[in-house]
């Protein structure tokens, strides 16, 4: 049966998707000490061997290796539509945890960890050389976010989808959770990010042979959310700098901030997403940390409530809700009640009990005037922006490339986190400059036409956000309480398990490279 805790799949303190350090150089990362750029061949070095992770199954039990009926009541207790939507498992998992040396915003050695999921079993599906998957998870505000702790739903769902089907699952923590020292996480950093993805693999098949991993030929790259923008700048990577290293078969990033200063300029130009309040300071402290120069002071950005602290506070030790209760964060109101201009209908993120400074927004607003980006669809990002947050979206959109692999973008077009002008932008700019079709497939969910061939999926999910609606409204009374719920559900509750399902249909008939 379906009912609303089963839409908290990543939940609103998971959210995107899609600042603070000090004001030093890019060099300065220790309070004005230089720091020693590592040795090239650190990056991907295994800090330590594989440790496996037990995973609780239940009554207090843990298991060292989950078998396919065990795997299959876990999901069915917890993920939406259970094994309905993930498939029945097929495969064994057993799950390691490896440590590894990458890079921070600024080069410098750092360390972060990967979950490692190897599937096993008598099936033809789980024996031999198995393809691998390489997962970006989506935005955590916890820096305990584990991907190896099968107890946290997003790694349950990846673990479900794919491992328990053949797939060797790579999917790291990133630097600045799980343990790693570095005090701060490269939110949006597609330049940190993707190296520490590109460091978790090569780490991760370092140690393949001692956990009874065989990886196949067939690599493929994906995420969600945060994720789904990491997936592909890790893809852009692979293909521009590390061709010699990597091949992709294919990959699928989904409801990811691809067009990052597109979502920008939306979000200051008046019209702002769920959780803006929470990663808008994780992404200025990752520029600040990279050596953006976004600010002088935090108090030139942050109201006096908010700005001591606000550039450590993200990732940290609890979520949103109560950060929010705390008051350390507003709820998700970002501008003064007076501060236009206000697009219809985004009325809540707009009060007296704000995170961003009026004369902040008025300086990006008066350079998106000046410098306005996104005029066309092939050349999206030919413009100079001045504003220096402007600056560092633009430094880190997507839109920069083409893809040379087959490319799956999905997600739904009433996201309130995500909005789905990211898929469509980087669509038309693929489109535009000339990705084969053949390449390019794109799906949105939530598309009411309901067209060839993913119309049983479009109306499965449909069935699913009326089953939530409908279920709300019988026990409150209230339509205003039902369509919250499914806003509040629709990013990671609801979308998320359907584009994972049709990712890897995507990838399983996606041809060797």
């Amino acid at each position: 049966m379906f009912n609303a805790a089963r839409f908290s799949l990543i939940s609103l303190a998971v959210l995107l998707v899609c600042c603070g350090g000090g004001g030093g150089s890019s060099g300065d990362r220790t309070g004005g000490n230089v720091v020693t750029q590592p040795p090239v061949q650190l990056r991907g070095v295994p800090i330590g061997g594989a440790t496996l992770v037990p995973a609780a199954i239940g009554g207090g039990a843990m298991a060292s290796t989950i078998d396919p009926a065990v795997m299959k009541k876990l999901v069915d207790a917890s993920v939406t539509l259970g094994s309905s939507m993930t498939g029945t498992p097929t495969c064994a998992i057993t799950t390691y945890t490896l440590k590894y040396h990458t890079v921070d915003s600024v080069a410098a050695d750092t360390d972060a960890s990967t979950a490692i999921i190897v599937p096993s079993g008598s099936n033809a599906a789980c024996q031999g050389a198995r393809p691998v998957m390489l997962y970006a998870h989506g935005t955590s505000p916890r820096k305990t976010t584990d991907m190896s702790n099968l107890s946290g739903t997003e790694a349950l769902l990846v673990a479900a989808m794919f491992a328990t089907q053949g797939y060797i699952v790579v999917a790291p923590n990133y630097a600045g959770y799980a343990g790693s020292s570095l005090a701060y996480h490269a939110y949006l950093d597609a330049d940190q990010q993707s190296n520490d993805m590109v460091d978790a693999l090569r780490a991760a098949r370092s140690v393949f042979g001692s956990i009874s991993a065989t990886p196949s030929s067939r690599l493929m790259v994906s995420g969600y959310s945060q994720g789904g923008f990491v997936a592909l700048a890790t893809q852009r990577a692979m293909q521009l700098k590390y061709s010699n290293e990597f091949t992709v078969t294919a990959a699928a990033p989904m409801s990811g901030p691809y067009a990052l200063l597109q979502f920008g300029d939306g979000i200051y130009g008046g019209a702002p997403t769920m959780g803006s309040s929470g990663f808008l300071p994780m992404l200025i402290n990752a520029g600040q940390r990279a050596g953006a120069a976004i600010y002088n002071s935090l108090d030139d950005i942050y109201e006096a409530k908010y700005a001591t602290g606000i550039d450590t506070l993200l990732p940290g030790t609890q979520g949103l809700g109560d950060l929010v209760a705390a008051g350390k964060l507003p709820n998700d109101v970002l501008f003064a009640q007076d501060s236009l201009p206000q697009a219809s209908g985004y009325a809540s993120f707009f009060g007296a009990d704000h995170l961003m400074k009026t004369s902040y927004r008025n300086g990006y607003l008066a350079d998106l005037k000046a410098n306005p980006c996104n005029a066309s669809r092939g050349a999206p990002l030919a413009c100079s922006p001045a504003q220096p947050l402007r600056k560092w979206l633009l430094r880190n959109d997507l839109r920069t490339y083409i893809p040379t692999v087959p490319l799956f973008l999905c997600g739904g077009n009433e996201d309130p986190v995500v909005p789905f002008a990211n898929t469509d932008s980087t669509n038309d700019y693929f489109s535009a400059r000339g990705m084969p079709t053949s390449l390019l497939t794109v799906l949105d969910v939530d598309d009411s036409a309901l067209l060839v061939p993913y119309r049983a999926t479009r109306a499965e999910f449909a069935t699913a956000k009326q089953v939530l609606r409908l279920s709300v409204l019988a026990s409150t009374g209230w339509q205003a309480a039902a369509d919250k719920a499914v806003n509040d559900a629709y990013h990671a509750g609801l979308v998320a398990p359907f584009c994972l399902r049709e990712a890897r249909n995507f990838f399983d008939s996606a041809p060797s490279r």
